[in-house]
């Protein structure tokens, strides 16, 4: 058995990463309370959770832990300020949303797909993502939380156009990268990918909104515990394999 470097080292941030999240729990009341920002984290935890699993699945642990990130800030934003009934944001905070995205889809691709690609992606992903917000199409349109997961008729469509868009912006990508030959089989690729983890993912939406603003504060403490733990879980796994002497390279 042998352990890629790049792995332990992703695994180890990864539980850093939990760890001051935990904390941050633990200090509910320093953080002031109910009217404190930890909604808004839960949101981003959540989201972040959720959306780099799903891209983490299908195209790698580093696409799916950048991306998640860029989702989970960009989405606990969006749906605070829709919870407090604030107006939709103008131009600009649009296209900052859409940049810190395609930040993340440029980071994300980096590691598998090269900088030409990358790149490309993020530009035409944060274009893309600008116009369709213009658009109207948004997360937060019939922003309604439920106990329950939900699929609607716009998260169908909404998964469907993200599906052709990303695709289409694989395959260009891939022309730029100069690789034609995999452009095809990387468009569909990533259109599917991005569709399937819309519709999926995006179905929670109501479920972990009803959560944000339901959850006691007890379980807030509990639940910051328990990312503290699997924190340092994670963390000691280079040190148990030192002390194994399972060989990294």
């Amino acid at each position: 058995m042998m352990i890629d470097k790049h792995t332990l080292a992703l695994v180890s941030i990864v539980g850093s990463a939990l760890d001051v999240l935990g904390a941050l729990y633990l200090a509910y009341d320093l953080l002031g309370g109910e009217h404190g920002p930890l909604r808004t984290l839960t949101r981003a935890v959540t989201y972040g959770a959720l959306f780099g699993l799903g891209y983490g699945l299908a195209l790698g642990p580093v696409f799916g832990l950048v991306t998640g990130a860029a989702h989970g800030i960009t989405l606990a934003w969006e749906f605070s300020r829709a919870s407090r009934h604030e107006p939709q944001p103008g131009f600009w905070m649009d296209a900052g949303i859409s940049s810190i995205r395609g930040c993340g889809y440029t980071l994300g691709a980096l590691y598998s797909f090269g900088a030409p690609f990358s790149i490309t992606f993020g530009v035409l992903s944060t274009v893309g993502q600008a116009i369709a917000y213009r658009l109207g199409i948004r997360p937060t349109v019939n922003y309604r939380p439920a106990t329950r997961p939900r699929v609607t008729r716009f998260l169908l469509l909404t998964a469907a156009n993200r599906t052709v868009g990303y695709g289409v912006t694989g395959y260009v990508s891939s022309l730029v990268a100069g690789q034609p030959q995999h452009a095809i089989a990387v468009g569909l690729k990533m259109g599917l990918v991005v569709g399937l983890v819309t519709a999926i993912f995006g179905s929670w939406v109501p479920f972990v909104e009803w959560m944000a603003d339901h959850i006691p504060q007890k379980r807030m403490g509990v639940f910051g515990v328990g990312l503290i733990l699997i924190g340092f879980a994670l963390q000691s796994v280079q040190y148990w394999l030192a002390l194994l002497d399972v060989p990294i390279h």
